[in-house]
């Protein structure tokens, strides 16, 4: 009986590992297309839920939160509303943000979700996880409901 029991629950824990959805971090390194899902879907929770709500679910290890991976948020005038790797910096105007090169990319970032509601850009920034300056692509997408813009980018 122990015996039929055990290999039940073995097929029962294949069964779910098979059905269960593949884990963001199941992957060595995100995609632009992982960037550009995760902004999607991201900018589909800040419509619905507002910028508040949103914030311990960006926040939270998991499906908006890994690696380089994680979900930014700055107003449509350039106050970061959402910055999970330093919670204390949101509230802060960033609008003047340049990179090592002097690109405005907060400014970008904006002028982009205003002008074509969404797309890519790319600037040059510090990787958290290698400390060194590295290409950022970074997918951009309006929020025009909530005075807000989501960017979620990856390391080249």
């Amino acid at each position: 009986m122990l015996r039929r029991h055990l290999s039940c629950a073995a097929l029962g824990f294949v069964a779910y590992l098979l059905s269960a959805p593949a884990t963001p971090w199941a992957a060595d390194r995100p995609s632009q297309s992982d960037a550009q899902q995760i902004a999607m879907k991201a900018a589909a929770l800040v419509k619905e839920r507002g910028i508040d709500a949103s914030r311990p679910v960006f926040a939270a290890d998991g499906e908006f939160k890994y690696g380089e991976i994680y979900v930014n948020v700055v107003s449509d005038k350039g106050i970061r509303l959402i910055y999970p790797p330093a919670p204390a910096g949101e509230g802060a105007d960033v609008l003047e943000a340049q990179d090592v090169d002097g690109k405005y990319l907060i400014k970008d970032i904006i002028e982009l979700a205003k002008t074509k509601g969404e797309g890519w850009t790319q600037y040059r920034w510090t990787n958290p996880e290698t400390k060194k300056i590295a290409e950022k692509v970074t997918f951009v997408k309006a929020v025009p409901e909530r005075g807000a813009v989501v960017y979620v980018g990856i390391y080249k």
